[in-house]
């Protein structure tokens, strides 16, 4: 069951391995990412953040929507992390089941506007998450459980 699909483009980090983790009651942590797979330092760093309790696997966005698709990943409670809104969205389109997307953060850069304390999006971003939305899909910001959700459409 799919507790909740975040873009954080730190992934396994103390709120994610810790607060959101505990509070979604995880058992499993799905990294859908073609970058991550290519690089092995990054992807041993994130076997050491994880929760000891808590199993990680980290496949392409292809596999992931593969394994989400087939019902694999139904026997977990399940936190699926993107890196980036492209990534989120790719997966979202392959995977009908994916109807809610939180935004806990996202890289600055010049042609980056800033939309809450730690997303920052690009044009492209925007086109992407509109067409989510018009689909039905909800984007929404919330840092940590304890803060209000708030939706990424009032804020872009």
């Amino acid at each position: 069951m799919i507790k909740l699909v975040r873009v954080d483009h730190r992934l396994i980090h103390g709120q994610v391995a810790f607060t959101w983790t505990k509070f979604l009651s995880v058992d499993c942590i799905l990294v859908a990412s073609d970058e991550l797979l290519k690089d092995d330092l990054r992807m041993a760093g994130l076997k050491m953040a994880k929760p000891s309790n808590v199993k990680l696997v980290m496949k392409s966005i292809e596999d992931s929507a593969k394994a989400l698709n087939s019902g694999v990943t139904d026997k977990y409670n399940l936190l699926i992390l993107c890196e980036s809104v492209e990534d989120v969205y790719r997966l979202a389109k392959k995977v009908p089941t994916i109807t809610d997307i939180n935004l806990g953060g996202t890289k600055s850069g010049d042609d980056r506007k800033n939309i809450s304390k730690a997303v920052h999006v690009s044009q492209e971003d925007v086109k992407m998450i509109k067409e989510l939305s018009e689909e039905g899909r909800s984007t929404f910001v919330q840092l940590v459980p304890d803060d209000d959700a708030t939706d990424v459409m009032k804020l872009i």
